[in-house]
């Protein structure tokens, strides 16, 4: 099974850094896995790597699209994949969740579409219950129930496909964890300095697109005139904190990444020592 390399986490908790280490220490190149990042015009906001930052490092899927194009989490499983079979040591960085575990799990997306069917949400359940009577499936959830009926009147099961939940690579995960109150500081001072380097400026470009991204969506309502650039500032910091624990414990729950300390003087030291016998295994 080959071998596949991932440091995950929040932002701001350093993933850029060690993997630019972990890469030139490994001679290897890095997929992007922010999908934020994928966009061309995403820059200061996603804090994309500056091509001085990427000390030679090749890099893959950073600025692929433009804002407005469609670039789904299949789009990116398929283009991950194909690059995963070229390297010989893949390395993955984001905090992209469902993204990243999309490429690296047995994850299957329904070709189908439901675009131009006129059905209610209680005929999909009634018709998937029918078709498929094994299938356990949140009723509540809509976007389940589409996905569901999608396959079944292909007749496709979804209670006959695989699970989400084994790795179809032997998988290093690497989450970088760090103190909410350091963490905090990072993100308020970070912030700074991407308003001096024209994060609300690149915003003001944007403007006429929905910017449903933390960050760009509370700077556009500052432009906008609908709350003052302190309370944007506020909303931003808050709303990523808020994530950055949803995404530990998405992490944790459906990958069960290694935990590192972020704050390690001696990380890259600790991940390289394990990231050794992993590839001796």
């Amino acid at each position: 099974m080959k071998k596949v390399i991932a440091i995950v986490g929040p932002t701001g908790s350093g993933k850029t850094k060690l993997s630019i280490e972990l890469a030139k220490y490994l001679n290897t190149e890095i997929i992007n896995g922010d999908s934020v990042q994928v966009y061309k015009e995403l820059n200061i906001g996603s804090a994309k790597i500056l091509e001085e930052e990427k000390e030679g490092i090749k890099h893959h899927l950073l600025s692929i699209k433009n804002v407005g194009e469609s670039y789904t989490v299949y789009d990116f499983q398929k283009d991950a994949r194909n690059l995963i079979e070229k390297i010989e040591l893949p390395l993955i960085v984001g905090g992209s969740g469902l993204y990243i575990k999309s490429a690296l799990y047995n994850y299957e997306f329904s070709p189908y579409t439901t675009k131009d069917i006129q059905v209610s949400i209680d005929e999909m359940i009634e018709t998937i219950k029918k078709l498929d009577p094994n299938l356990n499936l949140d009723w509540q959830n809509e976007r389940r129930v589409r996905s569901a009926y999608k396959l079944v009147i292909h007749g496709d099961k979804r209670s006959e496909k695989n699970k989400h939940d084994e790795p179809i690579y032997d998988l290093f995960l690497i989450y970088l964890d760090i103190d909410r109150s350091v963490l905090k500081e990072r993100l308020i001072y970070r912030l700074d300095q991407m308003i001096e380097k024209g994060f609300i400026e690149e915003t003001q470009t944007l403007i006429e697109h929905e910017l449903n991204i933390i960050g760009y969506r509370e700077l556009k309502s500052y432009l906008l005139g609908e709350i003052t650039l302190e309370e944007a500032k506020d909303k931003i910091i808050k709303t990523s904190m808020s994530f950055a624990k949803k995404q530990k414990t998405w992490f944790k729950n459906q990958m069960h990444p290694k935990m590192y300390n972020a704050l390690d003087p001696n990380l890259l030291d600790v991940v390289i020592r394990d990231l050794k016998q992993f590839l001796e295994e």
